[in-house]
């Protein structure tokens, strides 16, 4: 299925107004609603209780990129990324790996 500009302009002028509907009636009506709250929280429990161990497999799997990622924005932080260059050259070829340090 072929869309000129027209009609593409047009259908994602639809989807912002929608979103923006959406959003206002999410802020004025549903967002003081104690009913509302009351059943979000729940379900966000329930998908916590489920999903607690898949969350830890994830944190276990990355554990050694993760503490890297964190040592890195240390050292970028307080600019001595040249040090950890010198002091870590395994960790920094991990970052690069996964895109973050180029």
């Amino acid at each position: 299925m072929e869309f000129n500009d027209d009609e593409i302009k047009k259908i994602l002028n639809q989807y912002a107004k929608k979103r923006n509907r959406e959003k206002m009636y999410y802020k004025q009506v549903k967002k003081d609603d104690e009913e509302y709250q009351k059943l979000n929280r729940e379900r966000a429990k329930k998908h916590y209780e489920n999903n607690k161990d898949k969350k830890k497999e994830k944190y276990e799997n990355n554990k050694e990129f993760i503490k890297t990622r964190q040592l890195y924005y240390y050292y970028k932080k307080n600019d001595k990324l040249d040090q950890m260059v010198n002091k870590y050259p395994d960790k920094i070829e991990l970052l690069k790996n996964k895109g973050i340090y180029i």
